[in-house]
C-alpha cells in the first residue's frame, strides 16, 4: 500500500503535470472505485474542470477543482495514477485533459476508493486521523506513546494516533532506532523515543527524496518504479543477513501484518 512518501510523491509529480489544465472527458471503466456521488454525477461533476491545488492527507490524495468541489483518491493496497499521451488499456478510469494527455487510475484488484464532494474535511475517515510525524513535536510524539502498552509497531500503524505510517516505514524506522517491534510503547526510554522519533522523520524524508517503495504494485506517474527499496533494511528480507551484524533477520505477525526485525540488533 503507498505510504506517506509515495503519496507525497504523486502529489508533487501532479502539481507539475495537471494543474490549470481543463478536463475534457472523464471515462469510468470500472464503476466499483467510485464510492460517491452516482457514476453519471461524478462524470459531469468533473467535466469541464481544471485542477486547482493538489493536497494530501496522510495516505490520501485531494484534488481542489474549486471551494466546494473535491476529488479524493484513497489508492489503498494496489491503486496508482498514470500519467500520458494515451489511455491506458488497463486502466479503471481516465481523465482526459484538453492538450489530450490523459491521468489514468489502474488497480489491479479495484480496492482503492475515489470520491467528489462539496468538503474532503468532513469525510469520516479524514476526521478520524491522527496528526502526521512531520506535524508532532519530539514532546507530542513521547506524550503519545508514554500510557499506552500497545505494541510499538501496532502503535505506529494505528492511523488514528499518527497517520501516514504504514508497515513499510514502521519496519525500517524500528530497525533504525535498534527497538524490538513487540515491545509495549510505554516500555520505551525517554532516549529511545526520540531515536524512534527522529529515525522515522528520517526514513519518511528519505522515502520522500528517492520517490517511494516500491514493494508491490506502486509506480510514480511516469510508470517508474521508485529508488526507495533498495535501500530498505529489513522490509520484505526474511533470513537474509542483517546488514548490520549478519544474522539472519527474522520475520514475525504484529497485529495482522509481517514484520522483519534483527532480534540481536533490536532490543
Amino acid at each position: 500500500m503507498p505510504e506517506l512518501p509515495e503519496v507525497e510523491t504523486i502529489k508533487r509529480e501532479l502539481e507539475k503535470k495537471i494543474l490549470g489544465k481543463k478536463i475534457t472527458e472523464v471515462k469510468v471503466i470500472r464503476p466499483k472505485v467510485i464510492k460517491e456521488p452516482s457514476v453519471d454525477k461524478f462524470e459531469q461533476g468533473l467535466t469541464g474542470e481544471a485542477p486547482e491545488e493538489i493536497i494530501r492527507k496522510a495516505k490520501v490524495l485531494i484534488i481542489k477543482f474549486g471551494e466546494q468541489k473535491f476529488l479524493i483518491i484513497h489508492l489503498r493496497i494496489t491503486g496508482w495514477l498514470l500519467y500520458g499521451r494515451k489511455e491506458e488499456e488497463k486502466a479503471r478510469l481516465v481523465f482526459r485533459f484538453s492538450d489530450a494527455s490523459c491521468l489514468n487510475y489502474m488497480d489491479s484488484r479495484l480496492l482503492g476508493e475515489l470520491r467528489l464532494r462539496g468538503d474532503w474535511r468532513d469525510l469520516k475517515f479524514i476526521q478520524s486521523l491522527g496528526p502526521e510525524p512531520f506535524e508532532i513535536s519530539l514532546t507530542d510524539f513521547g506524550r503519545i506513546i508514554r500510557n499506552r502498552t500497545t505494541r510499538i509497531k501496532v502503535l505506529l500503524l494505528d492511523q488514528s494516533v499518527i497517520a501516514g505510517i504504514g508497515n513499510i516505514y514502521a519496519q525500517e524506522a524500528l530497525f533504525l532506532a535498534g527497538i524490538d517491534p513487540r515491545r509495549p510503547a510505554n516500555s520505551l526510554r525517554k532516549a529511545e523515543s526520540k531515536r524512534l522519533y527522529q529515525k522515522i522523520i528520517s526514513v519518511l524524508e528519505e522515502g520522500i527524496k528517492f520517490r517511494g517503495s516500491s514493494v508491490d504494485s506502486y509506480r510514480n506517474t511516469a510508470g517508474d518504479k521508485g529508488g526507495m527499496e533498495e535501500r530498505l533494511k529489513v522490509y520484505g528480507r526474511k533470513k537474509e543477513p542483517c546488514r548490520v551484524c549478519g544474522r539472519p533477520l527474522q520475520k514475525i505477525a504484529l497485529g495482522g501484518r509481517g514484520t522483519c526485525f534483527c532480534p540481536h540488533c533490536q532490543k
